[in-house]
């Protein structure tokens, strides 16, 4: 039986390996392929070229029929690695609307969802190491309070003996 997936495709220089990488890939690595280009001032100051597209994020297309158009992600279908903007749409003959699949690679972030705590969060190793910098301090501030404890006493000790 063949293998549905395999991680030694995405070295593969060969394109048929490569479209089976991405076509075959489970949904946590797909994920991955949804990234999009942050723009100048994001870029700036989240310090990371692109980053993941959410539902609620702002872009810009860049590519294509609705190019140079801004809208807010609708809808991220992880499963078909597509983006569905609200400015790029088809009107149905009921009058409805059929959002047009985009490429997020043809995007452009503009103004991040931000109500998301864990899409901001620090990843675990700097929260590791902001916890050992905090209880290193803290061992620090126990240790000076230990020899201002021990001078107070010897100096009680003193006046005791001077009998004040």
């Amino acid at each position: 039986m063949k293998t549905l997936f395999s991680t030694k495709w995405k070295s593969s220089k060969q394109p048929r390996k490569q479209r089976k990488y991405q076509a075959n890939a489970p949904l946590h690595i797909k994920e991955k392929f949804i990234r999009s280009h942050l723009s100048k001032e994001l870029r700036k100051k989240y310090g990371t070229r692109n980053i993941r597209v959410r539902k609620g994020d702002k872009v810009r297309i860049m590519v294509g029929e609705y190019k140079n158009k801004d809208g807010k992600v609708e809808r991220v279908d992880v499963k078909k690695c597509k983006v569905f903007v609200d400015v790029a749409y088809r009107e149905k003959r009921d009058g409805g609307k059929h959002y047009y699949p985009l490429e997020a690679s043809n995007l452009m972030l503009l103004e991040l969802y931000d109500k998301d705590k864990r899409r901001f969060a620090k990843p675990k190793q700097t929260q590791v190491q902001d916890q050992q910098d905090k209880h290193k301090k803290i061992q620090q501030s126990d240790g000076k309070q230990e020899k201002q404890t021990a001078k107070s006493q010897n100096e009680n000790k003193n006046d005791s003996k001077r009998g004040r």
